[in-house]
């Protein structure tokens, strides 16, 4: 078990490594694309002029070669660097992702601002689609044909069907405008204001579960039908076994494997890019921060959520390796 988790962790630091080399280089080539500096991204608002051009290239480093500006960019990371604007030096503490001149923020501080939205957005909304997925599939992968499962499946695949972009507006119509249930969504930070906090984020919970709760039940459905049918289910019928356990420890526990890896793929993916969510929601997360950036072309801050994206992505799939063990004994680790 230590060994195979050893390995999944070395496999997970190259593949960021690699993801951090092609996020950088598409991200430093593209100003050549289009016949421009990198320095028009870095310096704000106020473009540089012809005689400040290669000035501010040595300052940056956009004057060394490329491997040269990547082992810059990594070494800031690891162990921090100084910036400077011309007129004042700041020191970005390590893991330094950048520093924003157009927002006069280091990347780290602004992701550190929108970072908690989305981890709050991923978990809530997680906890309700898994649970509710996972319930419904099981009673309909139970008792196929019967009421529950067809109305449950019908459920599912209306849900499925409608997109955050049209089920967000909706229910913002009716539970804050219409009945005023939810007035006032301004999110507010979990330890500043607890009840403001789960208000906010109340109806986005809502919309994300019962868009991914569908998928969800679709799944489990499938596998437990598929599972219980399985011969070892039968012997454990045949040795008398009560039927909770049959389908709980022996069932359930077998269908969930598939299940295990999508939630883990669903939350790594959620958290950085939920940006249809926050966008209807105004919530000033990491996929609205990546939206400003890319409308002002702040490629640092593009850079950084990239990074802390692909992150986030592998460390839930490494995750979802390890639970493999415990979920399906199945699994075997050699």
């Amino acid at each position: 078990m230590i060994q195979y988790v050893i390995r999944r962790i070395l496999g997970a630091i190259i593949v960021v490594f690699a993801v951090s080399v092609v996020t950088f280089l598409i991200f430093q080539l593209a100003p050549a694309l289009a016949h421009r500096s990198p320095v028009y991204y870095y310096v704000g608002k106020i473009p540089p002029q012809p005689a400040q051009l290669k000035l501010l290239e040595h300052r940056y480093g956009f004057d060394l070669p490329i491997w040269r500006q990547y082992l810059h960019y990594v070494k800031g990371i690891l162990f921090g660097q100084t910036v400077s604007d011309g007129n004042s030096t700041l020191h970005c503490s390590a893991p330094c992702l950048g520093y924003s001149f157009r927002l006069n923020s280091s990347v780290n501080s602004l992701i550190g601002q929108a970072l908690p939205v989305d981890l709050s957005l991923a978990i809530g909304a997680s906890v309700l689609w898994l649970v509710g997925g996972v319930t419904v599939g099981t009673i309909s992968g139970l008792k196929p044909g019967s009421i529950f499962d067809r109305v449950g499946m019908t459920a599912a695949l209306t849900a499925v069907s409608l997109p955050i972009f049209f089920t967000g507006p909706l229910l913002l119509l009716i539970f804050e405008y219409k009945l005023k249930w939810l007035p006032n969504l301004a999110y507010a930070s979990l330890t500043d204001d607890p009840v403001q906090w789960f208000k906010s984020l109340l109806l986005p919970w809502i919309a994300l579960a019962f868009l991914f709760a569908a998928l969800y039940a679709r799944l489990t459905r499938a596998n437990m039908m598929e599972t219980m049918g399985e011969d070892y289910i039968r012997t454990a019928r045949a040795k008398g076994l009560p039927r909770r356990t049959v389908v709980v420890r022996h069932g359930l526990r077998a269908a969930l494997t598939p299940i295990v890896t999508i939630f883990g793929i669903d939350i790594g993916t959620l958290i950085g890019t939920a940006v249809i969510t926050e966008t209807v929601f105004n919530l000033h997360g990491l996929g609205f921060l990546l939206i400003t950036a890319i409308r002002q072309s702040d490629l640092p801050i593009i850079l950084g959520v990239t990074l802390i994206a692909s992150i986030a992505l592998v460390v839930a799939n490494l995750i979802v390796d390890i639970l493999y063990g415990i979920v399906d004994p199945r699994v075997s680790y050699t």
